[in-house]
């Protein structure tokens, strides 16, 4: 049994006895619990509190720490990435017996039709369906933007809790899982813009915006405004550029956000006219077309934000 699964069921066996931390009849304190019998006694009057509990113990004994490690039993973790959690069965398409042989053709039209019904009873609700579309549209998008196991899990979850709020009724399952995934990459701090995302799932920007507000709203998901210094790494690295380079971009940023200078501007646009000054200051000038083409803006945003940064934080770089 997996450790989670132990500790939810051992949290709820405790759940009814928690509130009986004394006996209703005389009121002692002092509890006693016989798994043999599943009861919990009161010492004092011998009143039965609870009846009926589960043993969270392991079936075996262990008499050092040693053995008791080669008996621990664990299973598979919990995957939100598989539509049914990864707590299911599978039929093997191998056709072969336990030693190995090839079992008969009829042996194997039976096998056949066991797997075709088995898969069809594991998607036979229109969630379950859901959940089979968009859970392999969500690999692929975060394959293609190169997100780590851990967010992609991160992301399943949330759609789940989406379908179970009954988000998805009336959109496009494609626009939900993007604005999930938008919304996951905000959450754990991890620079993506809805241009890449747009870029990679097919769906309009627009519309990946209005899904992510609308679920953020429904949620109530607390998301974090984006740090511009987040895309400063990111942007560096493509117009290979020092380390210098990056930490003056990110100190020119962080100056900029004490004196509010990016409220109201879009996190992409004022970290690329850092990235831009501090290439020219660094003596590593790079064009206002190539940080604009890496950074997804205009070079015309380019230009207003250096404007904008050079004169409030007082800069004197020739352009």
């Amino acid at each position: 049994m997996p450790l989670v699964w132990m500790l939810i069921e051992v949290d709820e066996m405790d759940k009814h006895t928690r509130s009986m931390d004394k006996c209703p009849e005389c009121g002692n304190a002092n509890l006693t619990r016989d798994y043999e019998k599943g009861e919990v006694v009161c010492t004092n009057c011998g009143l039965i509190v609870a009846e009926n509990i589960e043993d969270p113990r392991p079936e075996w004994r262990a008499f050092d720490s040693e053995q008791r490690e080669k008996r621990a039993r664990g299973g598979a973790p919990i995957k939100f990435m598989r539509p049914n959690k990864g707590l299911v069965t599978e039929i093997d398409q191998y056709n072969r017996d336990i030693r190995g042989a090839k079992i008969s053709p009829k042996k194997q039209a039976q096998l056949y039709r066991m797997r075709k019904w088995h898969k069809r009873a594991s998607i036979a609700t229109s969630m379950e369906r859901n959940l089979a579309i968009a859970l392999s549209e969500l690999d692929r998008i975060a394959s293609y933007l190169g997100l780590p196991e851990s967010l992609r899990e991160s992301a399943a979850l949330l759609y789940r809790k989406c379908i179970k709020a009954e988000l998805i009724r009336g959109r496009l399952i494609e626009s939900v899982v993007s604005a999930v995934i938008y919304a996951t990459c905000r959450l754990h701090g991890i620079p993506r813009t809805l241009d890449e995302i747009s870029r990679v799932s097919g769906i309009e920007k627009k519309e990946i915006g209005r899904a992510y507000r609308f679920v953020r709203r429904e949620l109530d998901l607390d998301v974090p405004l984006t740090d511009p210094a987040q895309y400063v790494p990111k942007f560096t690295a493509a117009l290979k550029l020092s380390g210098q380079v990056q930490e003056k971009a990110i100190a020119l940023l962080k100056k900029a956000i004490h004196k509010g200078l990016i409220s109201g501007r879009g996190p992409t646009g004022v970290a690329a006219a850092a990235v831009y000054i501090a290439s020219a200051m660094n003596g590593e000038r790079r064009t206002q077309k190539e940080v604009a083409d890496v950074a997804g803006v205009t070079e015309v945003t380019i230009r207003n934000r250096y404007r904008e940064l050079k004169k409030e934080l007082g800069l004197k770089v020739a352009l």
